[in-house]
């Protein structure tokens, strides 16, 4: 590795288990293994992002487990989607409050960039101003009739059939966002006095629960309708529980909840107890929203790294197998963040350096 590397992607340790390490302080929860292996994989995974982002070719690692299945970024704002998002959804149209909110919730309910694609391509600009739920519905019902996949495998939609007594799940989810856009909940969300509040209102609708809440509050504030710190509060969803399982042998009383906190809190001495030199996204630290996404991704890694701790959900495969997507992303995050300016000083800056 060049000097010059080394700067930049600092020196991240094997990706491999050390049951001798002293473990950091963390009663009364008691860590196992998988507990190290969480900070390796999230400074290898971060690592690999970067190496991706200054333009080298694959395989962005040398972990074979890294290379041979799918997982997200360290950063859930770093991931794909979320890219298209904020950059082509939340920040590309009107920036009225109504509109705003209407075109996040409806690209999120399907997760999918390839059925926002179809719906613009089909529709023109999607706004709330001009939504026709009978023009949404042709489109997205002649997409399933071509067997094509309308919905993100990302998340587990329900159908809310029951309440809308329809077969089609879409014109469930379709009804809901009109609702929301009836009830006024834009204005809702915007004058919320915490991110908190906010989920507390998002989590009364039908269909939406604590989980699915908590990801549409964190996208929502990636607009200029609010702005909550991503520090306030978080949400443990289904992988990330089995996460936190493998990771410490008991909880010692406390919650999942208490336990992403708490290793957020305490990211730069793990870094440090375990010498790795994690690379911040520009300046900014691991959010509680990346910290559970990370469990969540350690769920899936230790399937194959530790495959003798089976955390609660009891899972022995990871079912996605990477497969590279060459198509660029310009990164590009919320301005109020205040990291775009050194996005692209730190391409050009570091643009030369050369492969291991």
């Amino acid at each position: 590795m060049t000097e010059k590397r080394q700067q930049m992607f600092w020196h991240v340790a094997p990706l491999q288990s050390n049951p001798g390490k002293a473990f950091a302080t963390l009663a009364p929860a008691k860590p196992t293994a998988v507990y190290d292996t969480y900070w390796r994989f999230a400074a290898e995974r971060q690592a690999a992002f970067f190496r991706r982002h200054l333009g080298e070719p694959p395989p962005w690692s040398d972990d074979e487990i890294l290379q041979t299945y799918k997982f997200t970024n360290a950063y859930r704002a770093s991931d794909r989607a979320s890219q298209y998002l904020i950059r082509n959804v939340i920040y590309r149209g009107p920036q009225a409050t109504d509109e705003v909110f209407f075109r996040t919730i409806l690209f999120k309910l399907f997760n999918k960039i390839e059925t926002w694609e179809l719906l613009n391509r089909e529709l023109g600009e999607l706004t709330w101003d001009t939504y026709s739920f009978e023009r949404y519905d042709r489109v997205l019902t002649s997409a399933m009739d071509r067997k094509e996949t309308i919905y993100s495998a990302a998340y587990i939609m329900p159908s809310g059939s029951r309440q809308n007594g329809s077969t089609k799940k879409h014109r469930s989810h379709l009804r809901l966002l009109e609702r929301m856009m009836d009830d006024r909940l834009p204005d809702r969300i915007a004058t919320a006095a915490s991110m908190r509040d906010a989920f507390n209102v998002l989590v009364s609708y039908p269909m939406i629960g604590d989980f699915l809440a908590y990801q549409y509050v964190t996208d929502l504030n990636y607009s200029e309708i609010c702005n909550f710190t991503e520090m306030e509060f978080v949400v443990p969803g289904p992988g990330a529980i089995d996460g936190i399982s493998k990771c410490f042998a008991s909880l010692g009383g406390l919650s999942e909840t208490d336990i992403i906190k708490l290793v957020t809190d305490r990211q730069s001495a793990e870094f440090g107890r375990l010498g790795l030199h994690f690379q911040s996204l520009w300046g900014r630290p691991l959010q509680l929203i990346d910290c559970q996404n990370l469990f969540c991704e350690i769920s899936k890694y230790a399937r194959v790294r530790h495959p003798d701790v089976s955390g609660v959900a009891k899972r022995t495969r990871i079912k996605q197998k990477y497969r590279p997507n060459l198509r660029p992303i310009e990164y590009w995050y919320p301005p109020k963040w205040g990291i775009n300016d050194r996005i692209e000083n730190n391409f050009h800056s570091n643009s030369g350096y050369a492969r291991m």
